[in-house]
């Protein structure tokens, strides 16, 4: 069975060019070296783990595609989130929920706001209820939460503000990770400079 793109699907060079690279990751055994090098990272690799052979992997990879974000659950219950593209933040919201966290994910763009404040009678403090990891472990690239803060009945909400035309590696500008002793409103975005989370819980900038 062809696994290759017939030649009026890509150009000449590319079509080569993605033949090497699948016969390569179905050839080459990796070495502890690049194993190791790729646990550094895996919030980024988390999505090719096991799938190297594949075309349909290989394709963004070798064309310079990056998924909008990525979610690795750590060894020891954290979980690190790497945002790629500030987009569809229901979609990482859904992945979370489906490993099995109640965590709401909203992306606030400059210039907007959530309409609802606060958006929930009782927010547990960052004592009470540490969501997010701080600091995050040096081999870790992303942002990282520990959903075992999150009890039942609870829920953890995930604002982060985000950049709309970014520099490489510069799409979230700010996060703010907090846990709610009961309902959360849904964010309707609106014109509006406030700072992420409820009025009063946002820290007070240091006078020069």
């Amino acid at each position: 069975m062809n696994i290759f793109p017939e030649k009026r699907d890509f150009p000449e060079g590319r079509r080569q060019l993605l033949k090497e690279f699948v016969m390569t990751a179905i050839q080459d055994e990796p070495t502890p070296d690049m194993q190791r090098r790729r646990l550094l990272r895996p919030a980024l690799l988390a999505p090719a783990l096991g799938l190297a052979a594949a075309a349909a992997v290989a394709l963004p990879l070798v064309f310079g595609g990056t998924p909008a974000y990525a979610v690795t659950k750590n060894a020891d219950g954290t979980v690190t989130i790497t945002i790629n593209e500030a987009k569809d933040p229901k979609a990482l919201q859904a992945d979370l929920q489906k490993m099995g966290y109640d965590i709401i994910v909203d992306y606030l763009p400059a210039g907007k706001k959530c309409a609802t404040r606060p958006r929930s009678p009782h927010w547990l403090s960052k004592e009470q209820a540490p969501l997010a990891v701080f600091p995050p472990p040096d081999d870790v690239s992303g942002f990282q939460i520990d959903p075992a803060q999150i009890k039942p009945g609870q829920t953890g909400v995930l604002e982060f503000g985000v950049n709309d035309n970014p520099k490489p590696g510069d799409v979230v500008a700010a996060i703010w990770a907090r846990v709610s002793d009961g309902p959360v409103a849904p964010c309707e975005l609106v014109d509006g400079n406030a700072p992420l989370g409820d009025p009063g819980t946002a820290p007070v900038p240091e006078k020069p």
